[in-house]
C-alpha cells in the first residue's frame, strides 16, 4: 500500500493543529515533519516543542525528518516529545551506523535520507539497518521547489538495492515537488511513501488528500 504523507511545511502554522487533523480526517496516513537547523539546511523551521505540541491533537504516525547537523544528539528529545520515525542525512551524520542505532534503540523506526547530489551506493550498507530510504526530489532547505527528474532514475536505484539486499517492501520515500502531474511516476519508479507540502495544504485540503490517495492506489 502507499502511503501519503503531507508535509506541514506548507501548512498554516496559525492553525497548525487544524490543519494536521483535517488532512488526517481525510485520510493522510502519515503527517511529515521537516526539521531544519539552519546549519546543515540554509532555512530554519521548527523543533521539538511544536512536534509535542501537535502530538497533541492526533494519533497519526509521525514522520520527523531532520535536516540537522549531527542528529544523533537530539534522537531523546525527537522521541520524547512524538516521533515514530526519524529520518537523518546520510550528509548530515559523522557516524551514520551510531545514529541509526541510537533512533533504533529508543523503539521507533528509523531512514536514512540522501540529497539529490548524493551518489544512490552510498546507502547500500545501511539498507539492513534502516526502515525507510528518504530520495530528496529537491534540494533540502525549502518547501515549494521544482521536482529534479533525475529523481526517477535515482528511486529505481533504491529499489534495486532494496531489493539486492532481500528488503524489496520496504519504505522508499520521495520528497520534493511532487503534485498530482508526477506523483504516478515516482510510485512506478519504486517509491511507495509521497511526501506532498503544497500540493496538499494549498487549496483545499481535503480534496487535495482524496486527489492523492486516489492517484497512488
Amino acid at each position: 500500500m502507499n502511503i501519503l504523507a503531507p508535509s506541514v511545511l506548507s501548512a498554516d502554522f496559525s492553525t497548525l493543529g487544524n490543519d494536521i487533523k483535517a488532512v488526517v480526517d481525510a485520510g493522510a496516513q502519515w503527517i511529515h515533519l521537516d526539521v531544519m537547523d539552519g546549519m546543515f539546511v540554509p532555512n530554519i523551521s521548527f523543533g521539538m516543542p511544536v512536534i509535542g505540541s501537535v502530538r497533541k491533537v492526533t494519533d497519526a504516525f509521525f514522520d520527523v525528518h531532520l535536516m540537522i547537523n549531527e542528529p544523533i544528539r537530539y534522537i531523546d528529545e525527537f522521541v520524547a516529545n512524538g516521533a515514530d520515525m526519524i529520518t537523518v542525512h546520510y550528509e548530515a551524520c559523522e557516524n551514520v551506523s551510531e545514529t541509526l542505532d541510537k533512533i533504533r534503540e529508543k523503539g521507533v523506526k528509523a531512514g536514512l535520507a540522501i540529497s539529490p547530489d548524493t551518489e544512490v551506493s552510498l546507502i547500500e550498507p545501511y539498507v539492513n539497518d534502516v526502515d525507510m530510504v528518504l530520495v530528496m526530489s529537491v534540494y533540502p532547505g525549502f518547501g515549494g521547489q521544482k521536482f529534479i527528474e533525475a529523481s526517477i532514475d535515482r528511486l529505481n536505484l533504491v529499489r534495486e538495492i532494496t531489493v539486492k539486499v532481500g528488503k524489496p517492501d520496504m519504505y522508499i520515500q520521495v520528497d520534493g515537488g511532487i503534485g498530482l502531474n508526477n506523483v504516478k511516476e515516482v510510485c512506478n519508479a519504486g517509491a511507495n511513501v509521497i511526501v506532498a507540502g503544497s500540493a496538499v495544504f494549498k487549496g483545499n485540503k481535503e480534496e487535495n488528500v482524496r486527489g492523492f490517495l486516489q492517484a497512488i492506489r
